[in-house]
């Protein structure tokens, strides 16, 4: 999926307990965390998700897809396909899929590195979905160097 020219992405790192949001847009791309959304139950996680859709009007949005080191799919794979099903149909917007190896680990190193700010689980959510986000942003621009 091509990102669309100067628009607001939000971006999802799916978890069966919360749910790191970030955003971004196209045009400077760029991703900063957002907000993580403690997932109580799927009514109020979907409330929720669609609060942030009518506050930042999103025209994308991307889901980090939980693989296996060597990129095979787990439990977890399957769970983060139909959550991405779930918001492209509930919200009517295009929804990509983004590898999201290693980027909780990320998250949690740029954590300990920034001692001053904030932490914990739920500040590793939202910085792994920036991390999501921005990888995102980065395949997309090296494809349009690349053509």
């Amino acid at each position: 999926m091509t990102p669309i020219p100067n628009a607001t992405v939000l971006a999802f790192d799916f978890g069966t307990r919360r749910i790191g949001v970030a955003v971004g847009n196209t045009l400077i791309r760029f991703a900063q965390p957002l907000v993580t959304i403690a997932g109580d139950s799927e009514t109020t996680t979907m409330a929720a998700i669609a609060a942030l859709v009518n506050e930042w009007q999103p025209r994308e949005l991307v889901v980090g897809l939980p693989l296996h080191a060597d990129g095979s799919p787990h439990a977890m794979t399957e769970r983060a396909r139909r959550f991405a099903r779930e918001l492209g149909e509930r919200f009517g917007l295009p929804v990509a899929l983004i590898d999201e190896r290693w980027t909780t680990e990320v998250a949690q190193d740029r954590l300990n590195r920034n001692r001053a700010g904030r932490s914990g689980r739920a500040h590793r959510d939202e910085i792994a979905a920036q991390v999501i986000l921005q990888a995102y942003f980065d395949e997309h621009q090296r494809d349009a160097a690349d053509t």
